[in-house]
């Protein structure tokens, strides 16, 4: 038995109080102080941020009662992820009722198998194929637009796959959120971590891409290759599996879908009448939006996307209609990612342009199923009640921050951070920054917060230094991506979790080996800046 198998973690809500109640603690023992703000544009957004040379201490503010209303504040300051997290969990419950899913699963795996019979694809492993060809996807995703709350609605796709393909759903968890996080980290175009940060910095926009586009294939590769050993273990003892006896519950919704998916349902007028109210809605969006302005590092690209999805939409969804109900209502969630992709790319759409997506494309699945709509609403509050767990863990999450920011030792904490900096050489110095960007995403998950708060700092001390800016950009972007993967205060991270019904004790004991080499990894890179003439740094 492993070491690691004796130890007994609380489960999430007990994690989250106890670091709370160390927080609420800390406002006892740290000095209070704050640094001035200004507010500054970068890019095409404001920004506030803090004045070098300003930190002051002020009036302590010790909390103790305010550790019980912080729970309620921190719901207050991550309700839009709370309820994007409902809305999704409602939205695909719907859709699981019309067993969509489980049709488009066990047809996928049939295709594969008959894939791997062929003489060209004999000594190929379909199933390691399928996750490096996801895995890359999301992983291009996280690093080209900061793909991260969007996982959220991916994960209950992916473990019914990987469940069917004989892992497990940490497997189908890796799928979508590592790959996503772990492109996130090594980033190449992500606006709201580099583009605020090089903003913040005075430097070109995206400058220094080469070297990034090499740190992304480097931790992608790195992940990729992990979650293959893993699934590959799996696969051959299934028992090994941390998640074997929790996955009953993926395993008993899959054992009669062959089954229930044998008889194929034709379409009934109600899927005819969805698809033509959307294809005028497409119709609709391509006179509104002819082109779509898509900013790529420092050139821009106009497309007539709208136009090429309503071409697609009607044939694509014509063709499923005429097969089945099941594959047109994957076809809707098809045209949903794609919409996603042209709306986070083209219009900066966030989680609440995401959300009314992903519910309409659940009653519009719903409708095409006929099913009514008191049954759709009433599948809607059962999605949601079923991931209530989830949604109330990021809320009492938030309440770490909250404690944080009023018993304002936030300041004083990367205060302290910052002045120990000095004197240290520049190697060293490079190390501190990208210990203390890992250590204030366990607190700070969000990149674009930790940007306006570091950033102006950093750069500072970087020239003193005399370390290039473009190493100290790098240092926070490793630093804001690699602990995403593991702290509590992240709500993407909960979120996640309790879609795959996946322990957050069970996930830390999983995971923490490779987050660490990944840390080694990010140093390793971070330190090749420092000896390699690279463009733009």
């Amino acid at each position: 038995m492993k070491w690691t198998d004796k130890i007994k973690i609380p489960n999430t809500f007990t994690i989250v109080f106890i670091i709370v109640v160390v927080a609420a603690v800390a406002t006892w023992l740290v000095p209070s102080g704050e640094f001035i703000r200004q507010t500054v544009v970068a890019g095409d957004s404001q920004k506030e941020i803090v004045v070098p040379d300003s930190y002051h201490r002020v009036e302590n503010s010790p909390q103790t009662w305010q550790i019980f209303s912080a729970f309620f504040n921190g719901f207050v300051k991550t309700s839009n992820i709370i309820i994007f997290i409902l809305i999704i969990g409602g939205a695909f419950w719907i859709f699981n009722h019309t067993q969509a899913i489980d049709r488009g699963v066990v047809s996928f795996l049939k295709i594969m198998e008959k894939i791997q019979h062929k003489k060209v694809f004999k000594h190929f492993n379909i199933n390691a194929l399928i996750i490096v060809c996801i895995m890359l996807m999301f992983s291009l995703f996280g690093a080209v637009f900061g793909m991260s709350e969007e996982t959220i609605a991916f994960v209950v796709i992916f473990i019914p796959l990987s469940i069917s393909m004989g892992y497990d759903s940490i497997v189908g968890m890796c799928m979508c959120y590592l790959a996503a996080h772990v492109g996130f980290t090594g980033a190449m175009l992500n606006p709201f971590t580099i583009g605020i940060a090089q903003g913040l910095s005075d430097l070109p926009a995206f400058s220094g891409l080469g070297y990034r586009a090499v740190c992304w294939l480097i931790f992608t590769a790195i992940g990729i290759l992990f979650v293959l050993w893993y699934a590959r273990k799996i696969k051959k003892n299934p028992q090994c599996s941390p998640m074997y006896k929790l996955d009953d519950y993926w395993r008993n919704k899959e054992k009669n879908v062959e089954k229930q998916t044998s008889n194929t349902q034709k379409s009934p007028l109600s899927a005819w009448l969805i698809w033509g109210i959307l294809l005028c809605v497409f119709g609709g969006l391509t006179y509104l939006y002819p082109s779509t302005e898509i900013a790529v590092s420092q050139s821009v690209i106009h497309l007539p996307l709208f136009a090429i999805l309503t071409v697609l939409f009607f044939v694509i969804g014509l063709i499923s209609l005429r097969k089945n109900v099941q594959m047109f209502i994957l076809n809707l969630l098809l045209f949903t990612v794609l919409c996603l992709i042209i709306g986070v790319l083209g219009y900066q759409w966030y989680i609440g342009e995401i959300s009314a997506l992903f519910l309409g494309m659940g009653i519009c699945a719903g409708i095409a199923y006929k099913c009514s709509l008191n049954q759709i609403f009433k599948l809607f509050l059962e999605g949601c009640k079923d991931i209530m767990n989830a949604a109330l863990v990021v809320g009492m999450a938030g309440g770490i921050i909250i404690i944080l920011q009023d018993g304002k030792i936030i300041d004083t904490l990367l205060y302290a951070m910052s002045d120990a900096l000095k004197g240290i050489d520049k190697t060293g110095s490079l190390a501190m920054m990208y210990l203390f960007q890992n250590a204030l995403n366990l607190i700070i998950p969000s990149g674009s917060a930790k940007a306006a708060l570091t950033i102006p700092i950093m750069a500072q001390f970087a020239d003193m230094l005399h370390l290039s800016r473009q190493s100290m950009v790098l240092a926070f972007q490793f630093g804001d991506g690699i602990t995403n993967m593991l702290t509590p205060a992240s709500g993407v991270l909960l979120g996640c979790l309790g879609m795959a019904r996946i322990p957050y004790t069970i996930w830390v004991k999983w995971i923490w080996k490779f987050l660490l080499f990944l840390l080694l990894l990010g140093f390793a890179l971070l330190v090749l800046t420092l000896f390699i003439p690279l463009t733009g740094f």
